[in-house]
């Protein structure tokens, strides 16, 4: 077996994947150690002394948050904290791509649900967040899209200034190292591994097939000069295994001196000095901390638990914050604007083996010797781009297919073999938000997508749905089907839209509730106070095209040349 470095966790040819696993949680305990179990207390938390005082506190160790703290850290003059609610990525089913699901509802999981929702017949949607390193970016199904040139050059006229096309694909590619090599739109040597799929398959193929004998266009990159068609997804896996901005960024950054990661300490609030972030409160092991920023306190936590961390400490609808007894320190439309991307997905029977039976000996030896087979799967193997009517400037609909069933909100345990694929609205109108539920820093923040609330968000799910059954009657899906699992009453457009509103999920891209332009500036500072920044997912003026981890990723690389630029301007300015 060939030594590999543990600063690139990822599967190596030679190196069994058992082994990569028990490197890397070896190498996690060492940087993480858990406390010493305690009884519960009813007791409120003990405030303790005050932490060393960092430049840069980071909440959130999430896609953003590792990317941000590698960044800022690469500067040996500053120091930087990562927090984190969460604990180690230590967890097997992390690391194999195709045993995400089992990390549901377990303690790798937020578990959020929405408020019940009127576009789904008042159903509460579940709604899967990362509570460990990584964040949504060790769980989610890896495939990497960066959304359409028309979602950032909208962000530019719209008031969003440096954040066109033409100006963010430089960091796009600065994260990038893509196994297809570099060329206009992709890069190489960056931190994030972007490969091909290591599964190839067949019945994600066969989709693919059906679609070509729909008279569908076929596409090779979604992130290349075109994003209509449909193909394969590029992923990110290094090898076969995942590769989360925890594997690509952190943990080659772990061992520097600069750098301090806290685990499993949950962020109660952002502490002001007037109007004037100097750090954060947070709770761990019992205790209430201090953790002090000389220069900045960056939110990385996610659509939903930024912009509560920022009601919870004064910045929000000023409204809602006194109906909290939270004193106002800036009003803000924090937490508006919420989008997300609803999936519906149509679950077929199969006389072919799908990926129910992936975990045998044979799989396991293709995944240690090879980085190859089922085990690598990311499910959402394959899938494309469709404009549903004339006159739109990209496409409004996406599809996923997975070679096995899917289906109770990817809660269902699928008993016989199937395949599953689906539209979801690409680029939704619609518009939720998320709110306190109370002033309490442990409580679930409330959540309601509003989806489908417009005209045109029911009929492009209502396109995709037809265009879904159009495609399943192709000869390659015919073939393999042996009838419905889960799936419309007809073809007609009542039962279309009665299926939605009864089975329809989350695709886990909430976005834009801080939004810049309305709660943040261009350069991401929250509007009305200083020494405060967020960058992740939330500051999304509307959410874009595709799979949102990439330009999350690409957020955070573009806020770090922000902050450094801000911080060498104010040292040029003192001097």
């Amino acid at each position: 077996m060939r030594d590999y470095p543990l600063d690139h966790f990822g599967f190596y040819e030679g190196a069994g994947y058992r082994q990569a696993v028990a490197d890397q949680v070896a190498f996690l305990r060492r940087h993480f150690a858990a406390p010493a179990p305690t009884a519960p207390s009813t007791s409120p938390p003990q405030t303790s002394r005050r932490s060393p005082i960092y430049d840069y506190v980071i909440v959130g160790a999430g896609s953003a948050g590792c990317v941000l703290a590698s960044r800022l850290s690469e500067d040996p003059t500053v120091k930087v904290a990562l927090i984190e609610a969460g604990g180690a990525d230590d967890a097997e089913q992390i690391h194999v791509p195709v045993a995400f699901g089992q990390l549901f509802k377990g303690r790798y999981d937020w578990d959020f649900s929405t408020d019940p929702e009127p576009g789904l017949d008042g159903r509460h949607a579940y709604l899967p967040r990362a509570k460990a390193l990584g964040g949504c970016s060790s769980i989610n199904a890896m495939i990497y899209i960066r959304g359409h040139r028309a979602d950032f050059d909208e962000w530019a006229s719209g008031g969003a200034s440096g954040w066109a096309y033409d100006e963010v694909l430089e960091y796009f590619k600065r994260s990038e190292d893509n196994e297809r090599g570099a060329d206009e739109f992709h890069g190489i040597g960056g931190p994030l591994a972007v490969s091909e799929s290591r599964s190839n398959h067949p019945l994600a193929d066969a989709f693919v097939q059906a679609t070509a004998q729909a008279g569908l266009t076929q596409n090779a990159d979604f992130n290349g000069a075109e994003q209509d068609g449909f193909g394969r997804y590029q992923l990110t896996q290094r090898g076969g295994m995942r590769c989360s901005t925890s594997v690509a960024f952190l943990h080659p950054a772990m061992d520097r001196p600069n750098l301090t990661v806290l685990t499993d300490a949950m962020t109660r609030r952002v502490l002001f000095h007037g109007e004037r972030a100097t750090g954060v409160e947070i709770q761990r092991g019992g205790q209430v901390e201090e953790i002090r920023a000389e220069r900045e306190v960056v939110l990385t936590a996610g659509a939903y638990q930024s912009p509560q961390l920022l009601m919870l400490s004064g910045i929000g609808p000023a409204a809602d914050l006194t109906a909290h007894q939270i004193s106002v320190i800036e009003d803000l439309p924090v937490g508006h604007g919420l989008q997300d991307h609803l999936m519906a997905l149509v679950n077929w029977r199969t006389d072919r083996e799908s990926l129910m039976t992936a975990a045998t000996l044979e799989n396991v030896a293709l995944l240690e010797g090879e980085g190859r087979g089922p085990l690598t799967s990311n499910l959402g193997e394959t899938g494309g781009f469709i404009r549903t009517r004339e006159g739109l400037e990209a496409p409004d609909v996406q599809f996923h297919a997975a070679p096995v069933l899917f289906y109770d909100e990817g809660l269902g345990v699928p008993t016989e073999h199937g395949y599953a694929f689906g539209p979801c609205v690409v680029k939704p109108s619609s518009r939720g938000q998320v709110s306190l539920r109370t002033a309490m820093p442990d409580s679930k923040p409330r959540i309601v997508h509003n989806y489908l609330a417009t005209e045109e968000d029911r009929q492009s799910i209502l396109a995709g749905m037809r265009l879904a059954m159009e495609i399943a009657g192709q000869p390659a899906l015919q073939a393999i089907t042996t009838g419905p699992f889960v799936a419309p009453a007809s073809h007609y457009d009542e039962d279309l839209m009665a299926f939605v509103r009864k089975c329809a999920q989350t695709l886990y891209h909430p976005t834009s509730t801080c939004a810049i332009g309305s709660v943040v500036d261009a350069e991401l500072k929250v509007v009305g106070v200083e020494g405060l920044r967020v960058a992740d997912a939330s500051v999304m003026p509307s959410i874009v095209r595709g799979n949102t981890n990439a330009a999350t990723i690409m957020i955070a690389e573009k806020a770090a040349d922000l902050i450094k630029t801000g911080a060498r301007a104010t040292s040029g300015a003192a001097v």
